[in-house]
């Protein structure tokens, strides 16, 4: 069945759209190798390495989905002044994105998260990073860098992603919806839990079930329409939004909008791999607020997206053309 004409449009006119995403980014290295022997040193593997890889992941991983899907993704961030700034920066060149929004700190690192992989099978992972709020100095830089990108481009939605890495500090986030506020400009946000209701007056507020039921310190996981809308009615109170979107996993999403609550089943899929699946559902929610479509299509159409990328092994972004193609056999 082909996707209706509107349907087409909408994906087609995400082209014309310039997304900022502000948060933490991260580098994912990978050493893949094979495992013949264990060390004498100490009772662990030997991996002989025979690849490497270097990708983009936290915040990054978003752009990269804004990009698949034709529009023009904006990454703001603070990395730190190491090496690893060098191979992000140029993870971004080669994707062909910008870097005009990534500062670089002393006082920070560049995440770096190394997983050694031997015959498909996880070994271990290492993480070199730096867990803390940006300093005073490095939050106003990346402030003052922030409004220069609004008033020189126009902004059509901004994406927080918040990987409690320290990037998105209380200022940031209250300064920058402000902003947002000021130009008409949408903003959603994908939250983790020490920033939670830090996001007041964001337009679309994206947990997942477990960030939803930790953030509100709920005594149970909702599953009846009351204790749903008791959870929906008291982050409402916390946050003055506009709408919630929580992603179910296997179970499919669910949106509210001014009160009224809506569930959308997941699809079924041949499931793969889950990795990246939030980071696709935020992008395409935020490129459809950006739209302006209804609540009911935006979720639809992100839960749609979220499903088509489980089917893949990675984290591998959706593509235009293949998102317009899946939209047609769901009628949407």
């Amino acid at each position: 069945m082909n996707t209706s004409d509107k349907t087409r449009s909408i994906i087609e006119g995400f082209s014309k759209l310039n997304v900022m995403i502000l948060g933490d980014v991260m580098i994912d290295s990978y050493l893949w190798g094979d495992t013949q022997r264990v060390s004498p040193e100490a009772p662990v593997p030997i991996v002989h390495i025979s690849k490497k890889e270097n990708r983009m992941g936290g915040a990054a991983n978003v752009a990269l989905n804004i990009r698949a899907l034709g529009a023009k993704p904006i990454v703001c961030t603070m990395i730190g002044d190491d090496n690893m700034a060098g191979v992000y920066r140029n993870l971004l060149v080669k994707r062909g994105m910008t870097d005009q929004g990534v500062l670089s700190s002393k006082n920070c690192v560049t995440t770096q998260k190394t997983r050694v992989i031997s015959q498909n099978q996880h070994i271990v992972r290492i993480d070199d990073e730096k867990v803390e709020y940006l300093n005073v100095e490095d939050e106003s830089r990346l402030f003052k860098k922030i409004k220069e990108i609004l008033d020189s481009i126009k902004i059509d939605v901004i994406i927080f992603e918040d990987y409690n890495k320290g990037v998105l500090t209380p200022y940031l986030i209250d300064n920058t919806i402000n902003e947002a506020i000021k130009r008409g400009i949408p903003t959603s946000v994908d939250p983790k839990k020490t920033n939670f209701f830090a996001y007041n007056r964001v337009t679309l507020f994206k947990p997942n079930l477990k960030e939803f039921v930790e953030g509100l310190k709920l005594n149970e996981t909702p599953d009846t329409p009351q204790l749903w809308e008791d959870g929906l009615a008291q982050l409402r109170s916390r946050i003055n939004h506009r709408f919630t979107f929580v992603t179910l996993s296997e179970k499919g999403v669910l949106i509210e909008d001014k009160g009224s609550v809506f569930f959308y089943p997941a699809h079924l899929r041949n499931i793969a791999d889950v990795s990246g699946a939030g980071d696709t559902v935020i992008g395409v929610a935020s490129l459809c607020l950006a739209s302006g479509t209804s609540s009911e299509f935006l979720a639809r159409l992100a839960n749609l997206a979220g499903g088509l990328v489980c089917e893949k092994a990675g984290v591998v972004p959706i593509e235009k053309e293949q998102l317009i193609e899946e939209a047609g056999k769901y009628n949407l």
